[in-house]
């Protein structure tokens, strides 16, 4: 389950070697005094993350007095990923020169790092970055795809199937963002921003 959230985190980022998972075990409240167990049953408590800094549940299920307490862990998931190479300052435009690769702790946060250059270059810097901070989807600014009343390409996504068509934007096209559009019927639709002039709606 960790490599599959490990791969999530990932994102937008490319590691041939695939990354490193790291371990760190806490340990218990050394005023805990626990009976003797008989069997010991670790398990993951509801709701808890899988990434990053979580708890792990240990019960005993045999013994001459049953407990369940819980070990503090930190799960780290090192990779390949993009990283600054010097102080960049929010609204910097990302070139080449101003990005490095190298190994860091995808899990320090929940916000997918950047790992493939074409997914970085070119793009606006929404907050700065300090040297040797890995890039994250967050960093960046939101790509406008097009402007209020700018003819739009419409897909109707089903089961199976697809239909497109054209429609007016009535507001700006933010990347991943929603939308609303006129049909070419008159009808308003809320969709999602798709990329260039492309609005998708889920039916």
């Amino acid at each position: 389950m960790a490599q599959d959230a490990a791969g999530i985190l990932l994102g937008t980022s490319a590691s041939a070697a695939g990354p490193r998972i790291e371990v760190l075990v806490g340990r218990l409240d050394p005023h805990l005094r626990l009976a003797p167990c008989l069997k010991l049953e670790p398990y993951l408590p509801a709701g808890s993350p899988l990434l990053g800094r979580t708890r792990m549940g240990l019960r005993c299920s045999q013994g001459p007095k049953l407990w369940n307490v819980s070990l503090p862990l930190q799960v780290r998931v090192w990779a390949q990923s993009l990283t600054a190479a010097t102080v960049l300052p929010a609204g910097t435009v990302l070139q080449a020169q101003h990005l490095v690769v190298a190994e860091v702790d995808l899990a320090a946060l929940p916000d997918p790092a950047v790992g493939r250059p074409e997914a970085a270059l070119g793009r606006t810097l929404g907050r700065g970055l300090e040297p040797g901070q890995a890039l994250r989807r967050g960093d960046l600014k939101l790509r406008q795809w097009f402007n209020t009343g700018d003819t739009v390409r419409i897909t109707a996504v089903g089961a199976g199937y697809a239909v497109s068509s054209e429609g007016q934007a009535l507001g700006p096209g933010l990347e991943g963002q929603s939308v609303r559009v006129r049909t070419e019927a008159g009808r308003t639709i809320s969709g999602v921003v798709s990329g260039d002039r492309r609005v998708d709606v889920a039916l």
